[in-house]
């Protein structure tokens, strides 16, 4: 079944008409689990061409059906520090260059039990130089030559360098375990607590309860994935009673429904932050006179109010606000008006232009655009928007230009540094490269007193804080809608193991 506008149409007019009754009072509910039916999710899709691969997976409906079907070494928790999954306990050797992974017990669809060969077999297959996997990057610094199962249940990983944060590594998007051997994934076999039913690309994915999962079965008999692209039909998908979660809504359609009775709105918090980034090895950005009067001329609470319909709360251009190691203590910047006007005096950037890129690549860049650069003409620079394709918009700002909008979902502090923050980080949209930094960094992840390394990572975020690229002005959250029936569906950060999690949920 694929959801669209027209499929739609007469249910929404049928919900609508019984607004004022509030239909769905009647539908039971409880706040105690209970067992079985199926569970209907609404999300947007890639298309026919989409895969069940994994390794592959990219969007936010590719994430979710992975982890419905496989299971992570470890995954991110809530403040994205780093949980046990299919590994039971991992433990560092001596230098940090070796680390044991124990697994648990646990098994696969088809019953053969998840062995330390299939994580080999895993990792070797994304690490394949001949292809492109998302976790490839994050696997890069193990030494796959010369790592090796120590029996059924044990892995040492051999590193290339001394690594204190290799349990992010474990957890890192798009590191499935998939079975020895596997590469086709037509019908797939995982260990998740789900198991493959049936699929049609671009229109749906049908799943069924894994009775034999290591963290429990699932409370849904079944779990059904629904395609629309358009949100308005997702929403009319959960009001018209053709499916119980709509995943991504804007702020005006929470604000339209979160009061009705008849959708409930759930906000996932500090699920994407939201930023400028400014390039700082060219001009104007080269001058930290000018990036220090950006900072100061942002009015984040405006920005958070127009841009994000207050569905969100302001920044401090620094990433991952309430994540392991964020640097809270940092005083919270807010808008100084006359010092920003004094820096931009004297930067000699009165009344310079500025090309501001943006795009629709993501909701909200072409408003933030828009008020970001009235804000700046009141302490005297002229930012102008330009809108870029939104198909080629991540590619062509990454090295050019000088300003962007920009924004990043969850992971840890350590991985945005690393991914995008070192010299040669290959996503390094701000340019920003000191060997000072770089050795910081080096520093932290190769030593093991975790007190010593928090300390570490403040030291870098207050750089950051002081003189960086990156005017962070809010954290969004992520909007979901879901039906009065659908039970258990907690807060959690988009791209963390509770977000878009439907072993753990039930029907009322």
């Amino acid at each position: 079944m694929r959801l669209d506008r027209r499929t739609f149409l007469s249910a929404a007019a049928v919900a609508l008409a019984g607004c004022a009754a509030q239909p769905g009072s009647d539908i039971p509910t409880s706040s105690q689990p209970r067992r079985g039916g199926r569970l209907r999710v609404a999300f947007a899709g890639g298309g026919a061409q989409e895969t069940l691969d994994p390794h592959l997976a990219n969007l936010f409906l590719e994430a979710s059906r992975s982890k419905a079907m496989f299971d992570k070494l470890a995954d991110y928790g809530a403040d994205v520090s780093i949980v046990p999954r299919l590994a039971s306990k991992w433990e560092a050797g001596k230098g940090l260059s070796t680390w044991r992974v124990t697994l648990r017990a646990a098994a696969f669809h088809d019953g053969r039990p998840v062995r330390a060969a299939d994580v080999l077999h895993s990792y070797a297959r994304i690490a394949d130089e001949k292809r492109t996997f998302r976790a490839k990057a994050n696997l890069a610094l193990i030494d796959l030559r010369n790592s090796r199962a120590i029996g059924d249940r044990t892995v040492e990983f051999a590193l290339k360098r001394p690594y204190a944060e290799f349990p992010n590594v474990l957890a890192a998007f798009g590191a499935y375990i998939v079975p020895e051997g596997a590469d086709e994934f037509s019908r797939p076999v995982g260990s998740g607590p789900f198991a493959f039913g049936s699929f049609q690309p671009g229109r749906s994915l049908l799943l069924k309860r894994f009775a034999g999962h290591w963290d429990g079965a699932p409370y849904v008999d079944e779990l059904e994935y629904l395609i629309a692209n358009e949100e308005s039909a997702r929403v009319n998908a959960v009001l018209g009673g053709q499916a119980e979660y709509a995943h991504d809504l804007t702020p005006a359609t929470a604000r339209t429904h979160e009061n009705g009775g008849r959708m409930a709105v759930v906000r996932l918090s500090n699920s994407g932050m939201q930023a400028f980034a400014m390039k700082v090895d060219r001009p104007p950005f080269d001058d930290p006179q000018l990036r220090q009067a950006m900072f100061l001329l942002a009015d984040r609470s405006q920005m958070v109010d127009s841009v994000l319909s207050g569905a969100g709360q302001p920044g401090n251009d620094l990433f991952g606000k309430d994540y392991l190691y964020y640097a809270a203590d940092l005083p919270q910047r807010t808008p100084d008006l006359e010092r920003a006007t004094w820096l931009i005096d004297r930067a000699g950037a009165k009344g310079m232009r500025i090309q501001l890129d943006t795009s629709a690549a993501a909701s909200g860049f072409i408003e933030a655009a828009s008020v970001f650069a009235d804000q700046a003409r009141q302490a005297g620079l002229d930012i102008t928007a330009k809108t870029g394709n939104k198909d080629t918009y991540w590619a062509d700002v990454l090295n050019k230009g000088t300003i962007c909008c920009y924004r990043s979902g969850a992971m840890p502090i350590e991985t945005h540094i690393s991914q995008r923050l070192l010299s040669h980080s290959t996503t390094n949209a701000t340019k920003w490269a000191r060997p000072e930094f770089d050795a910081l960094y080096d520093k932290a992840v190769g030593t093991g007193d975790e007190t010593r390394r928090r300390a570490l990572y403040l030291d870098m975020q207050r750089t950051l804080h002081a003189e960086g690229g990156f005017l962070v002005w809010g954290f969004a959250d992520w909007l979901l809608g879901t039906s009065p029936r659908l039970r258990g569906v907690v807060n959690a950060p988009a791209n963390t193991l509770d977000w878009a999690r439907f072993d753990k949920v039930w029907l009322g």
